[in-house]
């Protein structure tokens, strides 16, 4: 479940989210032909969540495939793969299921699959995928590097896929919660307002066993961990994502003691002037203090390569101002950004350990 990164310098893309024009444009923009060649011998890299929301997660799951299965980029698993995995149907997930889902109108229009032999052939490429890549200088998972879960994740056998084994921990962690009295204590808590908590207008009050139950179903499960991050129990309940929510985000990179630099996405982070309740995001915003560019935590060691291309579809709705939402790639060593534009950034904030800063 976890791999070696290739030798060599990279380019590690952020969230794709079905927008197969901007991937393009990116890869264009990084130097790569059709083929995913590069002539200084450079690979590539995806954080996951290739799919989901855009016009096109087909053409950008068969892109990558096509790119990994070359020997020419490498990809971990992103939440939104594990969804399907799971066999969950999410908000732009409609592309998969070709059902029709009236939750999904807003995003269209977009590509669907033509029916189960293509299905079977996405989930089989998504089965391929670990959930983190590694080497001496550098790491790389969709949305967290956490020791524990990391050192859970090596010592567990994955015979029978990642979903069964996702269901599996999930099973394990409910088990755990029941004997201790917290899922009925959940149940209760819900039942008032359980036709309530996917209407935003709802004065739902904080659950208190939903959100502790939520809290330690994240951290008990190693593959959540790594796919959505750590949560706790927010301060107030929040409306995200179609649903009232109990627990939030945490900048687990604040902890983040290790000496390896770690790239992730998952967390859309933005350019200035757009905000997360611009693109319909419940919740904190992780990135509030941090300029857009920087790397994160107090030893600068992590740095977040999502920059929103997932609201995409909101532009093209006329919700937010065009060119808010971006693709990025990050490009390793030399710690640059390159936007699907062309556009270069020098990021800022890395490595502030006492022996860089020695060495300074």
């Amino acid at each position: 479940m976890l791999a070696p990164l290739p030798a060599g310098p990279l380019d590690i893309v952020g969230d794709i989210h079905g927008e197969h024009d901007a991937l393009c444009a990116l890869l264009a923009a990084l130097g790569y032909d059709e083929a995913g060649r590069h002539p200084q011998g450079r690979r590539l890299v995806f954080v996951g969540d290739l799919c989901d929301r855009g016009p096109d997660s087909p053409g950008v799951v068969r892109r990558v495939r096509e790119l990994v299965r070359a020997g020419r980029a490498h990809a971990v698993l992103g939440n939104h793969e594990l969804n399907l995995l799971r066999g969950e149907r999410k908000q732009g997930s409609d592309w998969f299921w070709n059902e029709g889902a009236h939750r999904d109108e807003r995003f269209r229009p977009y590509a669907t699959l033509g029916g189960e032999a293509e299905r079977a052939e996405v989930l089989a490429f998504f089965e391929e995928l670990p959930l983190g890549l590694e080497r001496d200088d550098l790491r790389v998972a969709h949305a967290a590097w956490h020791a524990p879960s990391v050192a859970r994740l090596k010592a567990l056998s994955n015979g029978d896929g990642l979903g069964a084994l996702f269901e599996r921990l999930d099973d394990e962690a409910g088990a755990l919660l029941l004997g201790e009295g917290w899922r009925a204590a959940a149940r209760a808590e819900k039942a008032p307002w359980r036709h309530h908590l996917g209407d935003p207008t709802a004065p739902v009050p904080m659950l208190e066993a939903v959100a502790h139950c939520d809290e330690a179903r994240q951290h008990l499960n190693p593959l959540r961990v790594l796919t959505l991050g750590l949560e706790r129990r927010a301060e107030a309940p929040f409306f995200h994502n179609g649903q009232w929510r109990f627990t939030e985000r945490v900048r687990w990179w604040q902890d983040y003691a290790e000496d390896t630099p770690v790239v992730v996405g998952h967390f859309w982070r933005h350019f200035p002037p757009l905000q997360r309740a611009h693109l319909g995001r419940g919740g904190p915003d992780l990135f509030s203090d941090v300029p857009h560019h920087a790397w994160l935590g107090p030893r600068g060691k992590v740095f977040c390569v999502d920059y929103a291309v997932g609201g995409r579809w909101l532009e093209r709705r006329g919700e937010v101002p065009a060119g808010y939402t971006r693709l990025a790639a990050l490009r390793w060593p030399e710690r640059t950004l390159v936007l699907e534009d062309g556009s270069t950034l020098a990021t800022t904030a890395f490595d502030s350990s006492p022996c860089a800063e020695a060495a300074q």
